[in-house]
């Protein structure tokens, strides 16, 4: 194998620095699904500029441990979906509402109040700031329509399709305007299709071809069980993935480490690239090279190189930075024991 197969990537998220976010009070409650300005460290005129430093030092921790096709870290965001959620007109930004989440618990969340719209670019500035401090291929991530939709509390629609598929014009919008600033994979965040596997099925692939429709570039979609710092006890299987065959997205990101998945599901999406994860955020244990490149060779018994590329399970922002950076050597130092075998 040479060094174009196997690719190596992040799932989105690195961790923000202590003097930015208040980590230790990220980690006590739900990921926001609102805004959650209370967490930043930094005053508000300086918010900005902190925010670039932190995201220069995410982009060079990904370039020195090796990863190939990098993110910007999502520094500057709270969670992976609120700020995006929270750019659209129809939000009431000062009376949140609240929904409960995938684990039972009560969250504060948007609360619509009107049509749903973008009303201005959300993330291209990110994508410029990343284009304009790497030569790496680059990844920007956005929530998608299906998980936005479930992570609302609804006074204006009464209609949860209507809803879904406002946010999917949303998204829409935003992904082409994110591959012309300079981007070469947007990936849509779902988690909740997972979650949520009946609604799922009623319009959720339905949903995710109306946010890519017309789009040029290579897309991704981000599917999980929750982050590994709240949620330790994964099934080993996923209760919506084959139905995504269908779409028209060009890559599948799954998690496999922590669950301990059951690779034999790679057969289910014959038809995309995978991103699998092979490391385990779950826990601070930082993972051999042999063991990542075990867990890669298993998966090459039901993919082909060509179409597998490899990641962390999930986000890595609740990690410790200098575990999040030594996983991630970790990963390269692996998939290059692979490359090498072949």
């Amino acid at each position: 194998m040479n060094e174009n197969t196997l690719v190596t990537t992040v799932v989105g998220s690195y961790p923000q620095p202590d003097w930015l976010i208040d980590r230790e009070r990220l980690q006590k409650r739900p990921p926001p699904r609102a805004l959650a300005r209370e967490l930043w460290r930094v005053a508000e005129e300086y918010l900005a500029q902190a925010q670039d430093d932190a995201t220069l030092l995410a982009i060079r921790d990904m370039e020195r441990a090796g990863v190939e096709v990098i993110t910007d870290g999502e520094v500057r965001r709270e969670s992976y979906s609120n700020h995006f959620a929270n750019s659209l007109s129809g939000i009431d930004l000062d009376n949140p509402g609240r929904f409960i989440e995938r684990n039972g618990r009560e969250n504060f969340a948007p609360r619509i109040v009107g049509p749903i719209r973008r009303a201005g670019a959300v993330e291209v500035g990110s994508v410029q700031f990343l284009r304009a401090n790497t030569e790496r291929a680059i990844k920007i991530t956005v929530p998608g329509p299906f998980t936005m939709t479930q992570q609302t509390q609804d006074e204006y629609y009464r209609d949860e399709r209507a809803m879904a598929f406002d946010f999917a014009s949303a998204v829409n919008t935003e992904v082409k305007a994110l591959f012309a600033a300079g981007a070469d994979v947007v990936q849509l965040d779902e988690p909740y299709l997972q979650a949520r596997p009946e609604k799922a099925r009623e319009y959720g692939v339905e949903v995710i071809d109306r946010a890519l429709e017309g789009v040029e570039g290579t897309t991704a979609l981000h599917m999980c069980f929750g982050y590994g710092h709240f949620i330790k006890d994964k099934p080993a299987g996923y209760s919506f993935l084959e139905e995504l065959n269908s779409s028209t997205v060009d890559q599948l990101s799954i998690e496999a480490a922590q669950p301990h998945l059951d690779l034999g599901i790679l057969r289910e999406i014959s038809t995309k690239t995978v991103i699998l994860g092979v490391i385990d955020n779950g826990n601070h244990q930082v993972e051999t090279p042999e063991t990542v490149a075990g867990r890669i060779e298993r998966a090459l018994e039901f993919v082909a190189p060509e179409r597998l590329v490899l990641a962390p399970d999930c986000g890595m922002k609740y990690l410790p930075r200098e575990v999040a950076f030594a996983k991630l050597q970790a990963l390269v130092a692996g998939t290059r024991i692979v490359r090498e075998r072949a």
